[in-house]
């Protein structure tokens, strides 16, 4: 028998920890609360205004009371109006005052603020924007200024916003990131852009990050510059001494008396290696991305065809065969056109949606589903038995692969964000994980069936066979 898992994938429908159906929905959620936030402006300037017409009302008559106040009270309308006023009209005056505008505003901003991003959030999305950078060769300073390839909206990086960037590279340890961030906030700063955070923060952590990066006169450098705006500053001197008397004992094992001085040259993509991490095959996935690596010739072009797919005469494709395209030779991949229609994609996203949740993986060693680093999406599952177009769709599955979904996972949408990734992976179980897929009931995946439903949607089913 075999296992077919069905996968849609969604990209940019996730971002850290929000799919992209639920941010389009903060997007409008900000509009509302921008609009609440203008009522309560109003309002306020309307109390305001109230509360500065009495101000001038009284003025006015304080001047003519207090200039000759035996004369002013022998007026007996004058005395009754005085009794009245601070009987009553003050009073009004004082419930004016104590009127609070701003309750709508804060109801609204209640109600809405339990569906938006945390902490977590805000620091995946960060990273995201890292892993981005990383892939795609991209120095701080384009990317600060919007200038991404492919993306047609600029949206730019504040000297604030680069700092916070630096700030959550430093938090996980991660010096590189932190070094190019913390720069590009000071460049920044430097250029007279304007700024809450304060030069001496930037030095600060941007002197300890290259530190980090081994670069000790840079470091000295970079603190000398913190203690020269902040001489009280209660790391820096430290720090200064501790690079300076790191820098002599390093000098005198290479028996170098005297150290070039640091460059004043900022600090750019590529002043500094990347730190190697856990996945050797990285440079070259990271590559692909960039569509670099194995290149398609023009002779081994012209061995690719289009034809239409009719699953071996199979009844429900011969009036509509699928379009199928070759993609590569060796190994052979093929592509089938509108596989899924408008109409059909809409019903998925709209039944996925409420569903969605961070995806898991398998842990090889005790079957267990858990969330990792190296899978960051959410995902959802979907019966045919919920929904008629998710029994077709199935139906279709079948029919191109020529394979029984019997034994199939269920379907599989799975949503990458900005940045989201699945790193490198078997879809199989290996040898060293041969109970992965027990608690299916089912053998290994043979097959996985993957579905883009757009630019920034997949649709996955794999394919199991039971084990002899």
């Amino acid at each position: 028998m075999s296992h077919l898992q069905f996968h849609i994938q969604h990209g940019p429908f996730f971002s850290f920890h929000f799919p992209l159906g639920q941010m389009t929905d903060l997007i409008y959620t900000e509009k509302e609360l921008v609009q609440s936030l203008k009522e309560y402006i109003q309002a306020e300037e309307s109390k305001l205004a109230a509360v500065k017409s009495w101000a001038n009302k009284l003025d006015v008559l304080t001047l003519a009371s207090t200039s000759d106040p035996e004369v002013y009270l022998a007026h007996p309308v004058n005395a009754y109006k005085l009794m009245k006023r601070l009987n009553t009209e003050w009073s009004e005056l004082e419930s004016l005052v104590l009127q609070d505008p701003s309750d709508g505003f804060i109801s609204n901003m209640t109600v809405h603020r339990q569906y938006f991003p945390d902490e977590e959030d805000e620091k995946g999305a960060a990273k995201a924007l890292m892993r981005l950078q990383d892939t795609y060769k991209l120095d701080s300073e384009s990317f600060s200024k919007g200038k991404l390839p492919g993306v047609h909206h600029n949206a730019i990086l504040t000297v604030d916003d680069c700092y916070d960037m630096g700030k959550t590279a430093y938090n996980e340890a991660d010096y590189y990131h932190a070094v190019l961030w913390m720069q590009q906030s000071l460049r920044q700063m430097d250029a007279g852009e304007e700024h809450v955070v304060s030069k001496a923060d930037v030095l600060d952590y941007l002197s300890y990050s290259v530190y980090q990066m081994g670069d000790l006169p840079r470091a000295i450098e970079l603190t000398r510059r913190l203690v020269a705006i902040d001489s009280s500053h209660q790391r820096a001197g430290g720090n200064l001494r501790y690079f300076e008397k790191l820098l002599s004992k390093q000098l005198k094992e290479l028996n170098q008396e005297v150290q070039e001085p640091a460059t004043e040259e900022p600090i750019q993509l590529g002043t500094y290696k990347r730190p190697k991490d856990y996945l050797p095959e990285r440079e070259i996935y990271e590559g692909l991305c960039r569509g670099e690596g194995v290149k398609m010739t023009s002779a081994r072009r012209s061995r690719l065809y289009c034809r239409y797919h009719d699953g071996n005469r199979n009844p429900r494709l011969l009036l509509q065969p699928m379009k199928e395209e070759d993609e590569w030779d060796s190994p052979h991949i093929v592509r089938y056109l509108n596989a899924l229609s408008d109409s059909e994609i809409e019903k998925i996203k709209e039944l996925a949606k409420p569903r969605l949740a961070r995806a898991t993986v398998r842990d090889p060693k005790t079957g267990v589903l858990t969330t990792a680093n190296y899978r960051v999406s959410k995902s959802a599952w979907l019966e045919g038995e919920e929904d008629p177009v998710i029994e077709r769709v199935n139906q279709r599955i079948e029919d191109i692969t020529g394979l029984t979904t019997q034994t199939a996972e269920l379907l599989q949408i799975a949503n990458y964000g900005v940045g989201g990734q699945y790193e490198p992976h078997f879809d199989f179980s290996r040898k060293d994980e041969p109970d992965a897929f027990k608690t299916l009931g089912t053998g290994n995946r043979v097959a996985t069936f993957l579905n883009y439903v757009s630019m920034r949607i997949q649709l996955l089913p794999s394919i199991y066979s039971s084990s002899y």
